[in-house]
């Protein structure tokens, strides 16, 4: 196998991206949101999920029937247009099987066929759009500190560790990661609600414990600014109070 080499982005390479994907954008190629293919595979649906938000892209796999976390990366996008096919590069900000293959970019064809995202990858996917849902929480986040907000040191996008959320179109994930390590930590997501000040969680994978499937999880909420003020009890049971930052480039 190849193995590519990785590197950091910095704020100016960040730039480059958005502007390629912008321009994409304004020509109607390709369209944000959430989208999601299920094959069987060796007896067991497997759920292959996309999600893009304007410069940003997650892969993620995952089995249902018994529960089974596959993989997931992520990280930022541009189009390469050629005479024959566009390719979406992305340089990965994370990558769960980089222990096994080292890979920090992608490129791969891709096309809109009406509402469907085609993908002709390590396997053709053709995952159709869910559903268009706006919420309040929507957009990406940043773990910034644990709370209350007493003017404490934040982790920020200058941070190569990064804890990142991301919720659009009543899914959810987070991933735990390292830019420059590129270590993974961990993931999880499923679906999302949010009303009046509740925010809701439907665990459908977890990368560390299969077992956390089906789970359902309620917190409070409250946005002030560009924070995000996340409290409630933690899975054991104790209080917790959590700020996350909105990711903006």
């Amino acid at each position: 196998m190849i193995k590519i080499k990785k590197y950091s982005l910095t704020r100016h390479s960040i730039i480059i991206l958005l502007s390629f994907f912008f321009h994409l954008m304004a020509n109607g190629q390709i369209s944000s949101g959430v989208y999601a293919d299920t094959l069987i595979n060796n007896g067991s649906k497997r759920v292959h999920q996309v999600k893009i938000n304007d410069n940003y892209f997650i892969y993620t796999v995952y089995e249902t029937e018994p529960a089974n976390f596959i993989k997931t990366l992520g990280g930022f996008t541009q189009i390469e247009k050629t005479d024959s096919i566009d390719l979406m590069v992305v340089l990965l900000e994370f990558n769960s099987d980089y222990e096994k293959d080292s890979i920090s970019k992608l490129s791969i064809p891709v096309k809109m066929i009406g509402e469907k995202l085609h993908m002709s990858w390590f396997q053709e996917l053709t995952p159709k759009p869910t559903k268009s849902h706006s919420q309040d929480l929507d957009g990406e986040w940043l773990f910034a500190t644990r709370g209350p907000d007493t003017g404490q040191d934040r982790r920020g996008e200058e941070s190569s560790r990064k804890t990142l959320k991301f919720l659009r179109d009543g899914t959810f994930q987070w991933i735990a990661y390292d830019t420059e390590s590129f270590r993974f930590s961990g993931t999880g997501g499923g679906n999302y609600s949010t009303n009046d000040g509740i925010y809701k969680e439907e665990i459908l994978f977890f990368s560390k414990d299969n077992s956390r499937v089906g789970a359902q999880l309620e917190f409070n909420y409250e946005l002030q600014g560009d924070d995000w003020h996340h409290t409630g009890k933690n899975s054991k049971g104790e209080p917790m109070y959590e700020i996350w930052s909105k990711r903006n480039y």
